[in-house]
């Protein structure tokens, strides 16, 4: 198929899809007498992979070791479960952060809604950044 024809249906535009190709992410792409680009229609599959790949926060560098290979159009199976592993471990420690920061967040709410009665702003500020450098 023609990059507008992968283009329409995969939802990126062509100058992405053409960047992925530079990028080696998307191969055996064919060149018609008049140069135009011809992608297999496992291209389509393989926008798909790397879009959900993205939005689950894999780098492109990634990517290329998980996606099928060149020559047989496997996946690499080992490959694959220790890639997606080790993603779901940098998941794991980005919520684990996440949820420390939140306690952070909340922990500080609470200090500044605890001003005591009468006390002006600037001098709850002063109490609440004291109390955050112990």
């Amino acid at each position: 198929m023609k990059i507008g024809e992968l283009a329409q249906m995969s939802g990126f535009t062509a100058s992405r899809i053409r960047y992925y190709e530079a990028q080696g992410l998307i191969r055996q792409v064919a060149r018609s007498a008049n140069g135009y680009r011809r992608y297999p229609s496992q291209a389509l599959q393989t926008l798909q992979i790397i879009q959900c790949a993205q939005q689950a926060g894999f780098s492109l560098e990634e990517l290329k070791h998980l996606l099928p290979d060149n020559d047989t159009g496997a996946f690499k199976q080992e490959e694959l479960i220790a890639g997606l592993n080790r993603k779901i471990g940098q998941i794991e420690e980005m919520q684990r952060h996440l949820a420390h920061s939140k306690a952070q967040l909340l922990d500080w709410i609470d200090m500044v809604q605890a001003r005591p009665e009468g006390m002006a702003c600037s001098e709850n500020a002063e109490r609440v950044m004291a109390s955050l450098k112990h």
